[in-house]
């Protein structure tokens, strides 16, 4: 029997460009596998792919190495945090009581 194929999209936004690239794999690849079969990373060689976070819609793929592709997804390349929120949640905090303690 032949394996159908099945249409997904990889997504990556880096700091001043994104880019959305369509991918025809077979049925029964991995996430993993689809990102290296996108070719994403000659656009990006920064990436690592083998060990990057990776979503589908907005969820963490825990394993990509072993979650498989349905048709239509979009796998997503999650960049780190250049800054911890609740760090820069906090240092706000702060300021703005620092700032309301002067004009008083």
């Amino acid at each position: 029997m032949v394996e159908a194929d099945i249409g997904v999209e990889v997504v990556y936004a880096a700091v001043d460009r994104q880019v959305l690239l369509p991918v025809t794999v077979p049925a029964g690849t991995t996430v993993r596998a689809a990102l290296l079969k996108s070719g994403i990373g000659r656009a990006f060689p920064e990436l690592d792919l083998a060990g990057c976070p990776v979503g589908i819609f907005g969820k963490v793929v825990v394993d990509p190495d072993s979650r498989l592709v349905q048709s239509g997804d979009r796998i997503e390349i999650y960049r780190p945090l250049l800054a911890d929120p609740k760090e820069v949640r906090r240092l706000r905090a702060a300021k703005a009581a620092e700032a309301k303690a002067r004009n008083q």
